[in-house]
This record gives structure tokens, C-alpha cells and sequence, in this order.
């Protein structure tokens, strides 16, 4: 797609805040009754590596690393609008997110998401992660799903 752009920023962008807000509506469609239980771990005041992607000017898309241990990154809040769906730009995200984090002198990534998001799942399988045993606060949640690549 042309005129693709990113921009790496932190927890605070206003352009990323904006994006979040709508991925958290989403999700609080799709998990509905754990929507409360998981929404509690997605709080922004440890994301300091943040990802937003543009189209022109226009905000579309966005991803976060968090430091899970010294050699893990954890992947938070990815979400792509609607619009712009089934176009490749979540790859792109991972990407530049994986790239971020070999930088940082981190040498894997890990994720969670649910079950009842199907396409998120598809495309950390595209993307070469591995289902992994639940971790953390996610052990014991029948709706999560754990992922990890190493890089």
C-alpha cells in the first residue's frame, strides 16, 4: 500500500491513545462478560515503545512492546481499523514491532489474545508465533490464548 507510514512513539501519543480507544471498544464487544478481567491488564503507564502506523495523516493502526522480562517483550494493544483490514498492515506492525524489540536487545516476544478473536490468531500464525502455555495473568483464562517467536 502506498503512503503507508509509522511512527515509533510512546504510551502517550495522542494518535495511539485515539486508536486504543477503539480497539477497547471492540474488545469489550468480543469478550464481553471477561471484558472487566482482561481490561485490567491493558493499562498504558508501562508502555513506553508504542508503534502507530498512518495513512497520510490519518491514524490506522498501532502496537506496543512492554518489557515482560530482561530477555522477553511482551506484544500489547495491536489493532488495525476496519478500513483498513486484510491489507497486510498487522504483518507490518509485528515487523517493525519484532525489529524494535531485537534492538532493545530483547530475543523474543510474546503475546496473548482470545479465542473469540479469530483473526488476530490467524495472523500471529502467519506471522510464524507458537502457541505457547498460557502465562501469567492469562493462567487459567479458557478464553486466552498465548503466543511466542523468538527472534
Amino acid at each position: 500500500m502506498k503512503n503507508i507510514t509509522f511512527r515509533r512513539t510512546n504510551g502517550t501519543n495522542p494518535a495511539f491513545l485515539e486508536l486504543v480507544k477503539h480497539l477497547d471498544a471492540s474488545l469489550a464487544k468480543s469478550d464481553g462478560d471477561l471484558h472487566d478481567f482482561y481490561n485490567q491488564y491493558n493499562g498504558l503507564e508501562n508502555i513506553h515503545h508504542v508503534l502507530v502506523f498512518y495513512s497520510e495523516e490519518t491514524p490506522i493502526a498501532c502496537g506496543a512492546l512492554k518489557k515482560y522480562n530482561p530477555t522477553t517483550a511482551e506484544i500489547k494493544r495491536m489493532f488495525t481499523t476496519v478500513n483498513y483490514r486484510g491489507k497486510g498492515i498487522g504483518s507490518q506492525v509485528l515487523l517493525q514491532l519484532e525489529a524494535w524489540a531485537t534492538e532493545l536487545r530483547f530475543t523474543s516476544c510474546v503475546l496473548e489474545t482470545g479465542k473469540r478473536q479469530p483473526d488476530a490468531i490467524a495472523l500471529y500464525k502467519k506471522n510464524n508465533y507458537v502457541e505457547i502455555p498460557l502465562y501469567g495473568q492469562y493462567v487459567g483464562m479458557e478464553n486466552s490464548v498465548c503466543f511466542q517467536k523468538m527472534l
